[in-house]
């Protein structure tokens, strides 16, 4: 699975690396690597934002459906698209990385 997502994320022919320069080889993979973890962290975090949501509103979240949320989410993402760069100024606030569910339920069945 993060093989074809890494695929997905990254650029290039369909992940064949074409230069013959083994440097030029090494930093294309390594940008590929770091867009490819950048992209799950982005889809984390609006996971996370989003169950912070439900809380408020007072849904109750099972772990056991948290344990089938996938990062490897791609349908959002436009490669080749216009990109605005108006929110490069914003400052997001401070990210809090505690979201209160309770895991131990899941924790004491394995």
């Amino acid at each position: 699975m993060i093989l074809r997502f890494s695929q997905r994320i990254g650029s290039g022919n369909r992940g064949v690396i074409a230069d013959n320069d083994p440097i030029e080889q090494e930093k294309t993979m390594k940008f590929n690597a770091l867009l490819t973890k950048a992209v799950i962290f982005h889809n984390a975090l609006d996971s996370a934002e989003i169950f912070r949501q439900l809380l408020e509103e007072r849904w109750e979240i099972d772990p056991e459906d948290l344990a089938h949320i996938s990062p490897y989410l791609t349908g959002h993402i436009n490669r080749f698209g216009e990109y605005s760069t108006h929110e490069l100024g914003i400052r997001p606030e401070a990210y809090d990385p505690k979201l209160d569910v309770d895991f131990t339920r899941c924790a004491s069945r394995t």
